[in-house]
């Protein structure tokens, strides 16, 4: 009975004791750093990886066969038009032309022959004294002499073509490659490959483009007043190329499996800094006119391939609330806002990652930049 007692005496007091405990005190505001948004003019470049291409590059072939017998350049130098190249044993060459050369001789000396005796025999046939038959024949033979005359003349034209094969020469100007033949090897005529050769001045420059941008690419080519430096290139060596280029072809079709198409831009190159199959950056300048409003980088927060800030709105108490935004460019640590955020609004640009919608905040500590959710 005792026992029964004190039970009933203890649920009374526990009560009273768990209607004298007081709710938990809610989190305090985090602190954070603000920043007013505010547009402003931007200038930025857009970034492409790039690749330097010859505007024209040919591979010399032999065109007669026989043995190398002179390299009369510097490899990797650059060559002139018409200035000679190799040479290729011209021997046997020279000999067929001398040979044709003679055999059109003899062919004229015939067709002479020929046409003395047609014109005899035209002169005798007028005073009834020779057979008309004779005359007939005549004039056959001096149409075959002429002939004859004609195929020894394109002979000597062929043996003449294949001594002048004998010496390659730079097809234009540009700059060779390392040979691929010695003093002393022997070149097969269509086949062995000598050297490369590659026109230097202008360069081209190619890079893909999203096919979204193709009708922007399109209005730029075709615009007569671009500005100056609407594109240039950043070198391997991170320096930027003192000369600027411009549109020369658009690739005439978008690949399918990548979304993509190719253009190529034209650069001066008189000094030959660029070289054919050099990895580069096109810097495709922003020719956006009006204000753009511009964060630091840290305040977005990225969820699920979607970008959010914090703004700071104050009700009862300064709140920060999720926004969503649109991004553009990347400048450095900043980042160009699209959409989402105006002119005027106060954002959150430290302390983000403490943060949930409908936090609350406060400016009373400071934190240092790039340290979210620390007090200094």
């Amino acid at each position: 009975m005792s026992r029964l007692a004190s039970i009933l005496v203890f649920i009374p007091g526990l009560a009273i004791f768990s209607c004298q405990q007081k709710p938990p005190a809610p989190n305090p505001p985090t602190p954070v750093n603000l920043a007013t948004v505010k547009s402003s003019a931007v200038t930025y470049y857009d970034d492409y990886p790039a690749t330097t291409q010859a505007l024209s590059q040919v591979d010399l072939h032999a065109q007669v066969t026989g043995y190398v017998t002179a390299i009369l350049f510097t490899e990797g130098t650059h060559v002139h038009k018409g200035q000679k190249l190799y040479e290729i044993d011209e021997r046997l060459f020279k000999a067929a032309y001398d040979q044709a050369a003679a055999n059109v001789q003899v062919a004229q000396g015939n067709q002479q022959q020929a046409q003395q005796d047609a014109d005899r025999y035209q002169y005798l046939i007028q005073h009834n004294a020779v057979a008309k038959q004779t005359l007939d024949h005549a004039i056959i033979a001096l149409q075959n002499a002429k002939n004859e005359t004609a195929a020894a003349q394109q002979a000597m034209k062929t043996a003449e073509t294949n001594l002048t094969y004998s010496v390659i020469s730079a097809p234009f100007d540009g700059t060779i490659g390392f040979s691929m033949v010695k003093l002393g090897n022997l070149v097969t005529a269509s086949t062995t490959i000598l050297n490369t050769v590659s026109t230097d001045n202008p360069m081209a420059v190619d890079f893909l483009i999203n096919e979204a941008q193709l009708n922007h690419y399109e209005q730029l080519q075709h615009e007569k007043h671009q500005l100056d430096s609407l594109f240039t290139i950043v070198l391997p060596d991170h320096s930027v190329y003192p000369h600027t280029g411009k549109i020369s072809v658009i690739d005439r079709a978008v690949d399918p499996q990548t979304g993509t198409i190719r253009v190529r831009l034209e650069f001066s190159n008189p000094k030959l800094d660029l070289r054919a199959g050099m990895s580069c950056v096109v810097r495709v300048h922003n020719l956006e006119q009006k204000p753009q409003i511009v964060i630091p980088a840290r305040a977005v927060v990225e969820q699920m391939g979607e970008y959010f800030v914090y703004v700071a709105k104050k009700d009862s108490a300064l709140k920060a609330l999720q926004v969503k935004i649109e991004t553009g460019q990347t400048i450095g640590p900043n980042i160009i806002v699209k959409s989402g955020l105006q002119d005027g609004d106060r954002l959150v640009v430290d302390g983000v990652q403490a943060l949930h919608d409908g936090s609350p905040i406060t400016t009373a500590n400071t934190m240092g930049p790039g340290q979210p959710g620390r007090r200094r």
